[in-house]
């Protein structure tokens, strides 16, 4: 790959991102003055990209029928269950993360080397070409010496505790659920959202038709915002531009 193919690739890339801030920009003009808008109610399934979730899923068991008898096979109660099990059924998630780790490293390596042959002028064919003389001193020697400090410290502490309430999208064939619930609350010109997906077995979900977030297969919960106060603390979008482009 030449330079000039690298410089007409960056350029490119400028300006597709040029493009998309330009756009980008237009329509936060549009809205200026204004808090920034809510996200319309949506089907989850028909939103682009919408892939259903594929699992392995155990052979199929034959039902089993109790003639004259006022328990259901499979029941997780002798009167109607309240708890979600179909597609459309509402539930509530308990978001309850708690995360807290330090860490710290340190390594430290020193080598020093030093080769010498231990022969003098080499039998006194070693001369310099245009005086003719013998080389003092001996051959080959060789010295070096290496030294490497490496410290690393992490520390992290994150919570978040909140419920939202989430709907079932997909029904497994081994009766697990696929849920997904969005939230979204606007405080003056600030958008705070908060999205929780996953598989969840029925019964983990508990008999007030909750469940914790603990209990979330492939779980994928986000919880962010937008509106003025994060335009404030984001850098520019050109300075998003060459941070990603500079190689240094």
């Amino acid at each position: 790959m030449t330079v000039v193919s690298v410089l007409r690739g960056a350029l490119l890339s400028a300006m597709a991102s040029a493009l998309l801030t330009s756009c980008a920009a237009i329509d936060r003009l549009r809205h200026i003055g204004e808090p920034p808008p809510l996200t319309a109610l949506s089907n989850p399934t028909a939103r682009p990209g919408y892939k259903p979730v594929q699992m392995p899923m155990p052979a199929a068991q034959p039902a089993s029928y109790n003639p004259n008898s006022l328990w259901r096979n499979g029941s997780r109660a002798f009167f109607k269950d309240q708890r979600a099990h179909q597609i459309g059924d509402l539930l509530t998630v308990k978001v309850n993360f708690t995360d807290q780790a330090n860490i710290s490293n340190e390594t430290q390596r020193t080598r020093t080397n030093k080769e010498d042959t231990g022969v003098d002028n080499f039998l006194g064919l070693a001369k310099v070409p245009i005086f003719n003389t013998v080389i003092p001193g001996r051959i080959v020697t060789e010295d070096s010496s290496s030294a490497t400090d490496g410290k690393g410290t992490v520390t992290r502490q994150e919570a978040l505790t909140t419920n939202v309430a989430a709907v079932v999208t997909q029904v497994l064939p081994n009766g697990n659920l696929v849920i997904e619930g969005k939230q979204e609350v606007r405080v003056n010109f600030e958008v705070r959202e908060l999205i929780v997906a996953g598989i969840i077995r029925p019964e983990d979900i508990e008999s007030d038709n909750t469940i914790d977030s603990s209990k979330i297969a492939e779980a994928r919960i986000s919880y962010g915002g937008r509106g003025q106060i994060t335009d404030i603390q984001q850098p520019r979008y050109g300075q998003q531009v060459l941070d990603v482009l500079l190689p240094f």
